[in-house]
């Protein structure tokens, strides 16, 4: 463990290495959380190896249940097996797990928070918090606003999902990939869709609409969690969400094409756009006659949720179409578990250690 300040939170990152828990680190920097120490975690392969931190560079530690021993927030992104072992042992050891994986999202008994939309949820946790999934954190952190001035009735959402989110091996398959149809050569994938699944595809200059695996009710489980996350964290069961997602070949920054219906009527879509441009963690970038609107590329590196293209539907008075797009790895995953950790703080949920 690392001693960085004389007072403040005793933090860990599980999964220290990895594409989001890198970006943890950055977030945990550049944020007013006043860290007092910090102890970098990740598998047996990873421990001895080092990373780079508060400008020094310090020792990764192998993962297990007596790591957390005086441990305050544990930031967790180390895959779902390693949460269900592990989240449960930093709990029963004091600290407060905020958990990037799909593990516990769904557990009644844990809260599943967006900062923006739901922070009060924070008071009903028992020593984990959920981080919902990338997809679904910029599509209600969007729709929220919407939703406490004109209420919501119905969300159809399709998504244009970066590779990143399948991980670091998918976006150098890529990049490989891309290679090889460039130069003339068959691409020969092993990741992609799922890496779990019978067959793979080509992502190269290509879309597959299928991310993660197909339920019995033919939608896939990342559909499902957009489904049923949006209901959670919306605290409405009776919401009706559908999703299609679709896998492109961007590295990083998730797009979704947002089809809503409202419940109050002789709305415009003006209003929305002022609504949304006061909204916090929300961007506004809607001039058609400029061609400004959200594009991954833009949205890359950055903590905010960008929204355009808002217009009514043609045919349906009560129904908007909306463009959202966020980076995946930080408001999708860094950025919003540290955010949780900022808001614990702030809410007198987590006790702030003294010297």
């Amino acid at each position: 463990m690392v001693l960085l300040k004389t007072e403040g939170l005793n933090v860990a990152v599980v999964g220290v290495t990895g594409a989001v828990g890198t970006r943890m680190l950055k977030m945990l920097e550049g944020s007013p959380l006043p860290v007092k120490s910090f102890l970098p975690l990740a598998s047996k392969r990873s421990a001895g190896k080092k990373v780079l931190f508060g400008g020094k560079e310090w020792v990764i530690e192998e993962a297990n249940p007596d790591s957390f021993t005086g441990i305050d927030i544990a930031l967790f992104s180390a895959g779902g097996s390693v949460s269900k072992q592990l989240a449960p042992e930093a709990a029963a050891r004091g600290a407060i797990v905020v958990d990037n994986t799909s593990a516990f999202r769904m557990d009644k008994d844990v809260p599943l928070v967006v900062p923006e939309v739901n922070e009060k949820a924070l008071f009903q946790h028992h020593g984990i918090i959920a981080n919902p999934n990338c997809s679904t954190i910029q599509m209600v952190a969007a729709l929220e606003p919407i939703r406490k001035a004109y209420g919501l009735k119905r969300v159809i959402v399709s998504t244009y999902q970066a590779v990143s989110g399948a991980g670091a091996k998918a976006m150098l398959e890529l990049e490989n990939e891309s290679k090889a149809v460039l130069e003339g050569r068959v691409p020969e994938p092993e990741i992609l869709p799922v890496k779990g699944d019978k067959k793979h595809y080509q992502m190269a200059f290509n879309c597959i609409p299928q991310i993660d695996l197909f339920q019995p009710n033919d939608f896939t489980f990342e559909e499902m969690k957009m489904i049923n996350e949006t209901k959670k964290i919306m605290d409405d069961q009776t919401l009706k969400v559908s999703a299609t997602c679709v896998r492109v070949p961007v590295e990083i920054s998730h797009g979704e094409t947002v089809y809503i219906e409202i419940e109050k009527s002789g709305v415009d879509a003006s209003e929305i756009k002022n609504i949304l441009s006061d909204a916090p963690g929300v961007v506004l970038q809607d001039d058609p006659a400029q061609q400004i609107y959200p594009m991954p590329a833009d949205a890359a590196g950055k903590k905010e949720v960008f929204v355009g293209r808002i217009r009514r539907d043609p045919d349906i008075e009560n129904g908007f179409h909306l463009w959202v797009v966020s980076d995946n790895l930080l408001k999708g995953a860094a950025w919003n578990s540290v955010q949780i950790a900022e808001r614990l703080l702030k809410l007198g949920l987590v006790k702030f250690d003294r010297a």
